[in-house]
């Protein structure tokens, strides 16, 4: 059965491919979770049809299913002759550092890794930076004085958010509680709603009362579980204050939407370049959500802190630590 699968998605790749080599359009890979997880992947998505919208042209795309795939679906589009190919995930730095030397006239992104190769560009974010506000805002709606984090697969890059919300949260409440578990080792963390809303109800059993998901397709049951509970909870990637009305306190945004488009959109206008680009709050790479779903819930005290925060975080003035640089955090 197993071996069925694999020859069906085998097929359905080759075919995708195989349509494309029609035309050299970009082409998009999502990463394990799905393309429609509300988070991470679904921004992908968003930004290739504002590229298709603006343009009026297609673009190709495939969803991982396994991590045998990522190697072949690389290989593949760049056979097609499709350019950019835009994979997201840092999963897929190993399959990217194989593929792209094999195809040096293809220009090839990865979001949140860096490859090394003149014909990629590694666009990376400062989640800590964004993660850092919205700790500010937690630790500001918090009553009880404890707040907490639930993670997807531990890994640093969600330490990265972990640190940043740890930090945020300190520098407005210096005695605040921060509870955090991350959901598992491996890919499936990535999409387990289930354990996500028991992790949240252990950490609302041991006095959170504001939760921020970091954990892609998991977070959807972090949101739930928190809205039965009736406290707050705060989204990722996507603006996900839409997803549980009142209880969503915020979101923390990361514009991986913005990251492909450019990617697309400089192809298409023979502008672009390879190499690292950093998204933080100068870049307006991340940020934090308000609108007419969380209105409600922030102050204009809480509003003028994490904007006071925003503008010293750009300026220098407050330095976000950054798990990544030595897999630490100053604060717990």
């Amino acid at each position: 059965m197993q071996l069925l699968k694999t020859l069906i998605a085998t097929t359905a790749l080759v075919g995708a491919a195989t349509f494309a080599s029609a035309q050299a359009n970009p082409a998009v890979i999502f990463d394990l979770g799905g393309k429609f997880d509300k988070s991470f992947n679904e921004m992908s998505y968003t930004g290739a049809e504002r590229f298709k919208e603006e343009t009026g042209i297609e673009y190709r795309e495939f969803e991982l299913q396994s991590d045998a795939q990522r190697e072949q679906a690389l290989r593949r589009f760049a056979q097609a002759g499709n350019n950019p190919v835009v994979v997201a995930g840092f999963s897929n730095a190993t399959a990217m550092a194989t593929v792209a030397p094999d195809f040096p006239d293809t220009d090839f992104v990865i979001i949140d890794m860096v490859v090394d190769a003149p014909n990629v560009r590694s666009v990376i974010f400062a989640e800590h930076e964004g993660s850092y506000l919205v700790g500010v805002l937690a630790a500001m709606a918090s009553e009880s004085g404890t707040v907490s984090f639930v993670g997807g697969m531990d890994i640093p890059l969600i330490r990265k958010f972990q640190c940043g919300y740890t930090q945020g949260a300190k520098a407005a409440n210096p005695d605040i509680t921060v509870l955090a578990t991350m959901t598992g080792t491996d890919g499936s963390a990535w999409n387990n709603p289930v354990k996500g809303g028991e992790l949240t109800m252990s950490q609302i059993q041991n006095g959170s009362d504001v939760v921020f998901a970091a954990a892609g397709g998991t977070g959807r049951g972090v949101l739930q579980a928190a809205a039965d509970a009736g406290i707050y909870a705060i989204g990722v990637d996507a603006n996900q204050n839409y997803m549980q009305p009142g209880t969503m306190l915020t979101s923390m945004l990361k514009r991986v939407d913005v990251a492909v488009f450019n990617a697309f959109n400089d192809v298409n206008n023979d502008e672009f370049t390879a190499g690292i680009q950093v998204m933080g709050l100068a870049e307006d790479g991340v940020g934090w959500a308000l609108d007419e779903f969380n209105e409600g819930l922030i102050t204009d005290e809480m509003k003028a802190a994490v904007e006071e925060a925003r503008a010293k975080i750009i300026s220098g003035e407050i330095v976000v630590a950054d798990y990544m640089a030595d897999n630490s955090c100053p604060v717990e």
